[in-house]
């Protein structure tokens, strides 16, 4: 794409921070930022209920353009890939929403535009029980769809879950960001970060130089949903950034999903109550996921049922270690004592199978002294 159209299109984004929709709907009738500059002094002739906050900002464009030359350049020296709404590599799911950016930053190697792409959203504040849905899930969607994106938002808890867990299971996994690609919010998942630039990427529609504010989280929102073909709720309480997301995905028409929990807990409530409402489809694993959107034929899901893709998850394990299992598995979260009454093993040898189970990573010690499965 043309230097100076770029150029353009990010000093527009400066001028419209606060009238999206105007500046979209004059772009999209001019088809060039070029074009819209061209007629910045007579604004009202293209779009005639244009704002006056939105005509008056045409007035000066000095700044925005001495701005928009200044990020090209850092863009240029950094790696970074200024998608503007034309450029074939732009999100096309995010080009049909009616308050699509301008412009997206975008650092990495993932292609936005691939057959299937996912989001997974949810609380901050993630159990153990969310961790172990966001694992199993992933695990058990790459033996069903090997070519998934997954998209979050890097943030703590299900996000950077989401992120992980894609990594580990081979799969591209694109962040969208809250703030300029200067920077990152928040610096302990840098290490996270580096890995998805060389497999998914970073994405934001913001500037270098902008700051993680609250409101930006919202707005990133929209992105998380807009490029995906589905959201999944995994953990979230009665109000949060993933209900929020999980409602602009509705309303871009995108499906919706979330998985049940614990009526008594915190964080299932958001999703418990989303279900209810009828705003999302309940699952319980990728195999539900993937039948709803069609992804696999019924053949192909049906044999990876019978042969137990969903729950064989684990390395080889031996018999002692299949008879903890799979008291876990009907029952999880017990003590030592508990584990050794049940399976009849010696107090000594069964803390040294756990021992074993934890490195393996099978299970995970908790408060209390209590084991937890997380397969």
């Amino acid at each position: 794409m043309d230097q100076q159209e770029i150029i353009n299109t990010i000093a527009l984004t400066r001028i419209n921070y606060f009238n999206l929709a105007g500046m979209l709907e004059l772009y999209r009738r001019l088809g060039s930022a070029t074009v819209v500059f061209e007629h910045r002094n007579d604004i009202r002739d293209i779009l005639p209920d244009a704002s006056p906050r939105l005509v008056a900002a045409f007035r000066d464009v000095a700044e925005p353009l001495h701005r928009a030359e200044a990020e090209f350049e850092w863009d240029q020296q950094h790696g970074v890939q200024p998608l503007c709404l034309s450029d074939d590599r732009y999100p096309q799911r995010m080009k049909d929403c009616a308050d699509a950016p301008l412009v997206l930053f975008y650092r990495g190697t993932a292609n936005l535009n691939q057959p299937k792409v996912v989001c997974i959203v949810g609380t901050r504040h993630c159990t153990a029980y969310g961790q172990d849905l966001v694992r199993r899930f992933m695990a058990e969607l790459r033996a069903l769809c090997p070519s998934v994106l997954i998209v979050s938002g890097l943030a703590y808890g299900i996000d950077i879950h989401a992120h992980r867990n894609a990594l580990a299971n081979g799969y591209p996994t694109v962040g969208v960001l809250a703030h300029g690609l200067d920077d990152l919010y928040p610096p302990h998942h840098r290490q996270t970060a580096d890995e998805m630039v060389e497999n998914g990427g970073l994405i934001t529609e913001f500037l270098t130089c902008t700051n993680a504010d609250k409101m930006n989280f919202v707005r990133r929102n929209r992105i998380v949903a807009g490029i995906s073909d589905a959201c999944i709720l995994v953990e979230s309480a009665a109000k949060g950034g993933g209900l929020i997301t999980c409602g602009i995905a509705q309303s871009y028409g995108r499906d919706v999903f979330a998985f049940p929990g614990n009526v008594s807990a915190t964080y299932s409530q958001g999703c418990n109550n989303l279900i209810r409402d009828n705003g999302a489809a309940l699952i319980s694993g990728a195999a539900d996921f993937v039948k709803a959107m069609g992804w696999q034929d019924d053949a192909a899901l049906q044999k990876a049922r019978a042969e137990g893709i969903e729950r064989q998850l684990f390395p080889d394990l031996s018999a002692e270690e299949q008879q903890i299992v799979g008291l876990l598995q009907r029952t999880n979260d017990l003590q030592v004592n508990i584990l050794a009454a049940r399976t009849g093993l010696p107090v000594g040898r069964l803390t040294a199978l756990l021992f074993a189970l934890e490195m393996k990573g099978v299970v995970r010690t908790l408060a209390g002294g209590m084991y937890h499965l997380l397969g």
